[in-house]
This record gives structure tokens, sequence and C-alpha cells, in this order.
């Protein structure tokens, strides 16, 4: 992959110390929510993504497969990685796993700020605009 990105399928089980990591350094840290919002129960039962680069793990995604789709969150990119394709490729391996699992749509709660970036991957808004954990949100689908 580009730039020594690799990325991985992820265990909570196994890999969860990267995971938190990551997500307590955007999602804590960075964006303000609350440990109790971002640490919902669901991760152990979950499948993770993790991207590397140079065998440091510096972005994730969760995934939770309900019925025959897959809802696609906490996607997550450390601060000095940005802008760099990092989001597209978790996202381009989501969305093949997707595809590999027979899976037919993906759905997303995308923050506002990012819609762009999902609309260029095929995804459309069907919600209006929502607060969760005091950002603003709408959700997102992409059909397989």
């Amino acid at each position: 992959m580009k730039n020594n990105l690799k990325v991985e399928i992820a265990k909570w089980i196994d890999d969860h110390t990267q995971l938190k990591n990551i997500r307590e350094k955007v999602f804590i840290q960075e964006q303000k929510v609350t440990p109790e919002l971002e640490w919902d129960g669901m991760d152990e039962n979950a499948m993770h993504f993790l991207v590397f680069k140079d065998e440091e793990a510096i972005g994730c995604a969760r995934a939770v497969v309900i019925k025959n789709y897959m809802q696609l969150g906490r996607m997550a990119v450390l601060k000095e990685y940005r802008g760099q394709g990092i989001g597209s490729a978790l996202l381009e391996k989501a969305i093949v796993t997707a595809k590999l699992n027979q899976i037919s749509s993906i759905h997303i709660s995308a923050q506002c700020y990012a819609i762009d970036f999902y609309l260029k991957f095929g995804f459309k808004v069907m919600s209006d605009i929502y607060l969760d954990a005091e950002i603003l949100h709408r959700d997102m689908t992409l059909k397989l």
C-alpha cells in the first residue's frame, strides 16, 4: 500500500490498546467526547480496522454488522497524519470487507465537516443534521 500504509482487520481482544490510544486522542482529548459515550460496550463484538504506517498504529474504524448492513463508525486518524489518504485507505478496506461478506450497504453517522469526504465514495445523505456528543452529524448510506 502507498506510503508504507497497511490496513488490517483487528480484533478488540488483541488490539484494544492501539485502538483505545487512537480513539482517546481523537475523540476524547481532541473532540471532547465523554468517555461514557466513547466506550459504549460495543467494541468487544465489533470488527475493527487499524491503519499502520511503518508499524505505528495511526488510524482506526469500527464496524458492527447488523443483519445485512454494516454500521461503520469510530473512524479516526491521528492529527499529525491527516490529509495523507489514511481515511480513504480505511474506508476502502471497510468497503472491500463488506462486499466480501456480502453486506448490502454501509451506514455511517458522519460528522458534518466530513460529509464531502464520504460523498466521494458514493455515500448519500439520509438525514437532517443532528447533535451526537455535541458534534453535528448526518446519517449517510452506501449501497453496495
